[in-house]
């Protein structure tokens, strides 16, 4: 089956995200963060990239991170628990790019994820969504260049990969990954992941589990 734990970390993973994986709290301001005791790995994206879709997959549950056929649905730092004791958290970040809301709020949104960004000392690293059918958008550098600047790295990831021939990922996972070589912060390797079928979920749940513990 696509997506089974194969190797021994993979499997590791997987039995992890099978025990506890609970939501916490919505975090509208940095007010309301939870107390730093943990490390955070954070999802960003443009909306209506796969996010919640993402997170469903890699934690094998159905409706942990709702997903909507809105963009921009997420406007808070969404926090999710793993593990009995706890390990880490997975932070749900507010998708950029479409979300169809005023510019006031859009601006807050921004402040938020970027103070939460360069000042959340537990926060081990980042995922960078990115749709595969596109590629990199101004919008994906400019969160690239924000984690640059903050010195968070980062791993970025394509979504949708079921959704475009093999081919037309392979060059775009190329292009991407060319680019990617040219910021400080993002990890050489790049994740290639489709929700929706399994593809690359047990080696990105790993990856986030080496990257939190």
């Amino acid at each position: 089956m696509i997506g089974s734990p194969e190797t021994p970390e993979e499997k590791a993973a997987a039995r992890l995200f099978s025990g506890r994986v609970d939501f916490l709290l919505s975090a509208p301001q940095l007010k309301f963060l939870p107390d730093p005791v943990v490390p955070e790995i954070a999802f960003c994206g443009r909306s209506n990239v796969g996010k919640s879709s993402l997170l469903n997959a890699l934690t094998g549950r159905k409706a942990i991170a709702r997903a909507s056929v809105t963009p921009g649905r997420t406007q808070e730092l969404n926090f999710f628990e793993v593990g009995e004791p706890l390990q880490f958290r997975l932070v749900d970040m507010p998708g950029y790019g479409f979300a169809k809301a005023p510019v006031a709020v859009v601006d807050k949104w921004k402040k938020l994820v970027r103070t939460y960004l360069r000042g959340r000392a537990v926060l081990a690293r980042t995922l960078v969504l990115v749709d595969a059918r596109h590629g990199l958008k101004d919008v994906d550098r400019d969160m690239m260049k924000m984690l640059d600047e903050a010195a968070v790295g980062y791993r970025i990831v394509l979504t949708k990969a079921d959704k475009i021939k093999a081919s037309a990922l392979e060059a775009t996972a190329a292009r991407v990954a060319e680019e990617a070589k040219k910021h400080p912060a993002a990890f050489p390797e790049l994740h290639i992941t489709s929700a929706e079928k399994g593809m690359g979920i047990a080696a990105l749940r790993a990856a986030v589990v080496a990257d939190a513990v």
